[in-house]
């Protein structure tokens, strides 16, 4: 039986495969075995010997330098965060598997933003806490506890194709995103574990994983179909929280007078009796006799 192969080898093959000869000024006549460019031709456009550039596709280069690196990224045309994953592939770190936590200081911020949607990311795209009118855009409380998770609820929830009528697009990002948090952690078991079930239960999945394309979660538009409200534009901003590298806050808003922002209003005009406790803050249990919880957190 084959040994399994590398996650940087995984990487670098479906990058090469994305190649053309003609693209780095190889000719482009002949008969390929594979698609791209052959590990040979790589390795010559990026200054190294063949053997030398195998060996770090095998993942039997942890000493390989900056230099080297920065070259095959070069010859390859990776972005910013396409070079970022190779290098932690080249260089995997130790990963911890710790239950993650949100401040209270977070938890706090998020009860304040009454008329924004607003969550906490963490690790695996788990979803670790949300504001009132948070869940009321995405319904969090209704998910499992134990899998609240983003990239799960995409590729399971079968409402998840209406949810997001542009589903193709929200999976591409969601599995592109998920690649890079496997090179910031690699041999966690937990998210090998997800990956496999979602391998297993999603052939989408499957192949997208497989073309190893890797995109910061940073901002951009998102399309959703609400069932109360039906079908608006949200424009969403990811913030890294100081001091939690693998914790984000996700915002979604829209232009004021849109019809995206009369959908928003009405979420938190029926979500209000519910949000408010005797103490001025978010209350979950009350949220959740109201049907719309305030602040959670797993």
């Amino acid at each position: 039986m084959d040994a399994p192969e590398s996650d940087i080898g995984a990487f670098l093959r479906a990058r090469r495969a994305a190649i053309r000869p003609e693209q780095v000024g190889l000719p482009a006549f002949g008969r390929r075995r594979v698609p791209g460019l052959r590990r040979e031709e790589l390795a010559q456009l990026a200054g190294v010997s063949p053997d030398y550039y195998i060996r770090l596709e095998q993942g039997r280069s942890r000493n390989v330098s900056d230099a080297v690196l920065a070259s095959v990224a070069r010859v390859l045309g990776l972005d910013d965060v396409e070079r970022e994953h190779l290098f932690n592939l080249a260089r995997p770190r130790a990963t911890g598997c710790a239950r993650q936590q949100v401040r209270p200081g977070v938890r706090q911020l998020l009860d304040m933003m009454d008329s924004v949607p607003a969550f906490v990311l963490g690790r695996r795209m788990d979803v670790l806490a949300w504001n009132a009118l948070g869940d009321a855009v995405n319904g969090f409380s209704s998910w499992p506890a134990d899998r609240r998770n983003v990239a799960r609820q995409a590729f399971l929830d079968p409402a998840a194709r209406t949810f997001y009528p542009r589903w193709a697009e929200v999976a591409a990002e969601t599995v592109a995103f998920l690649q890079l948090d496997a090179g910031r952690h690699p041999g966690d078991p937990r998210l090998a574990a997800m990956v496999g079930e979602l391998s297993i239960a999603s052939p989408e999945f499957a192949r997208m994983w497989a073309a190893q394309r890797v995109k910061e979660k940073t901002f951009g538009a998102k399309v959703l179909r609400h069932p109360l409200v039906g079908e608006m534009e949200l424009a969403y901003e990811t913030l890294a929280l100081p001091g939690e590298t693998d914790q984000m806050l996700v915002t979604y808003s829209a232009p004021a007078g849109s019809p995206a922002h009369e959908c928003l209003r009405l979420l938190a005009s029926w979500n209000a009796p519910a949000r408010v406790s005797a103490h001025g803050s978010s209350d979950p249990a009350a949220g959740r006799a109201g049907g719309l919880p305030g602040v959670s957190e797993r």
